[in-house]
């Protein structure tokens, strides 16, 4: 969602690197930059100017003339002050003082309430919770139906007397549920209401209706990040005609500049609370303004990547991982058990984009074909329990046949075990607590990418040439070399796309 605006803000820093002492007039270049950024992300203009004038008070000051890393210490003064624009401090869900918690979902039709229904159930699901959907959404076609199919994939209750499409009273739908849940034993109930292409009186007073009958604990208001500055008109919209008590930012995952989800907070001064970043019901995740602010800046976000792999990854068998990590016994079939527990954390391309750095591989990102890790799950599966186990005895006529099985070619299996036996060396490395060099990963991601040995490189550790001239030219071979050595494509497993 960011890219653009961490590449702006990413070339606007390096040019203050190198410089042991920044001038006002360094400063207010670098701050016009950073204004150019923003608006260009279509940050409203409101928060563009406090944003900036907040950084400058802060820049000419001594907090960055007396720091020994003037650079260092101004990328850190925007880190701050973008999470104060974010909301400051992450805010958890509300829960009432009596149960069921009542949670009402308010927002434009498209921004992906119903959805994230579904998601919102799921999560509050796996924290202990006891939730139940209410399909009150009675005017959109087949709402409440997607209700119901979203509930029966995260076995979940959803309340629906009425058909809707046009059918039924939305207000005495949202009333009646509460008491059904307090019959059935719910902790939390989720009231999806309808929304409309556009702000209508209408579409307030029946969410009004809704409210003052369900009188919710918390009003989240679901804003499609995509959308632009008029998402902050919206969210002043719905503060203002039906009160709303935090944000929900939905398909952060999208394309679009994304600017107005940077500034919702700020305008409305309302927390984001959630955040949902793809089309899975698992695509979903509580929203921490300094680890976002983090991930803007290309600083990663390694504490999400860490509570992602908490929650996939079982501890008993990551200890008996690392003790066949130890012992040199790592197999195919542990490798395939690996990946499968990896799929579950979610998209690749998202857990990359969490790692410090990632803003410098986005191309690469960008190309990585997912549908590797089907490819490679194929080729073990085609392989017998004993060749999964010892990969030593695939010879020419057993990997033949496993090609043939995967519906693949024998160099993409060659391939393959090439990649596993660096994947099994890097998780030696791992388990002796040492850094590994990521196979297939882009250079600055996990580890950098082997190289062979050229003349190139040899001479790049010898001595250099008093005469300027020569000097230059083995400069100038040496980056010829480089550059050649990264040109190499491929994909995450040695399988070609």
């Amino acid at each position: 969602m960011f890219g653009n605006l961490s590449d702006r803000l990413a070339e606007t820093f390096k040019a203050l690197r190198g410089k042991g002492r920044l001038s006002a007039a360094d400063i207010d270049g670098t701050l016009r930059e950073i204004r150019k950024a923003l608006l260009e992300a279509d940050v409203a203009l409101e928060v563009v100017k406090n944003f900036v004038n907040a950084i400058r008070e802060r820049a000419l000051g001594d907090e960055v003339s007396a720091s020994l890393n003037p650079a260092q210490q101004v990328v850190q003064i925007v880190n701050e002050e973008l999470i104060q624009i974010l909301g400051g401090e992450a805010r958890k869900l509300r829960y009432g003082k009596v149960s069921p918690t009542v949670i009402m979902l308010a927002g434009l039709q498209g921004s992906g309430k119903t959805t994230l229904a579904g998601k919102l159930a799921k999560w509050l699901k796996n924290e202990g919770e006891n939730p139940l959907l209410v399909a009150a959404d009675l005017q959109r076609p087949n709402a409440v139906d997607q209700l119901k199919v979203l509930g029966q994939k995260v076995s979940v209750e959803v309340y629906s007397p009425e058909v809707g499409s046009g059918v039924g009273d939305p207000v005495k739908v949202a009333k009646d549920s509460i008491a059904h849940a307090r019959s059935k034993g719910n902790t939390v109930v989720i009231v999806d209401t309808a929304g409309r292409l556009g702000v209508d009186q209408e579409m307030m007073t029946q969410a009004k209706k809704i409210r003052d009958a369900i009188k919710p604990d918390e009003t989240l208001f679901v804003i499609d990040a995509m959308l632009g500055q008029d998402a902050v008109n919206v969210a002043k919209a719905f503060e203002d005609g039906v009160g709303i008590s935090a944000v929900v930012l939905t398909k952060l995952d999208g394309d679009a500049r994304g600017g107005a989800a940077l500034s919702v907070a700020s305008v409305t001064g309302k927390p984001i609370i959630f955040s949902s970043t793809g089309e899975s019901l698992d695509a979903f995740e509580p929203f921490y303004p300094d680890r976002m602010a983090s991930r803007i800046l290309d600083m990663g976000d390694i504490l999400t990547l860490i509570e992602q792999a908490q929650k996939q990854f079982d501890e008993q068998s990551a200890l008996e991982m690392a003790e066949k990590l130890a012992k040199e016994t790592f197999t195919l079939e542990d490798f395939l058990e690996q990946m499968q527990q990896l799929r579950k954390m979610g998209s690749l391309k998202s857990m990359l984009a969490m790692m410090p750095g990632a803003g410098q591989m986005r191309q690469q990102l960008d190309n990585l074909d997912e549908k590797d890790i089907d490819r490679t799950e194929a080729i073990i599966r085609s392989m017998t329990p004993v060749e999964r186990n010892n990969p030593k005895v695939l010879n020419g006529s057993r990997r033949t046949r496993i090609a043939r099985g995967s519906g693949m070619s024998v160099t993409d299996v060659n391939s393959l075990v090439n990649r596993f036996e660096q994947a099994a060396k890097m998780m030696k490395t791992v388990a002796k607590g040492g850094t590994p060099n990521v196979p297939g990963m882009p250079a600055g991601i996990g580890g950098v990418m082997p190289r062979k040995k050229t003349k190139d490189t040899k001479k790049k550790s010898g001595s250099k040439s008093g005469n300027p001239a020569k000097r230059a030219a083995q400069e100038q071979a040496r980056a010829n070399g480089q550059g050649s050595a990264q040109t190499g494509s491929g994909s995450a497993f040695g399988i070609g796309n």
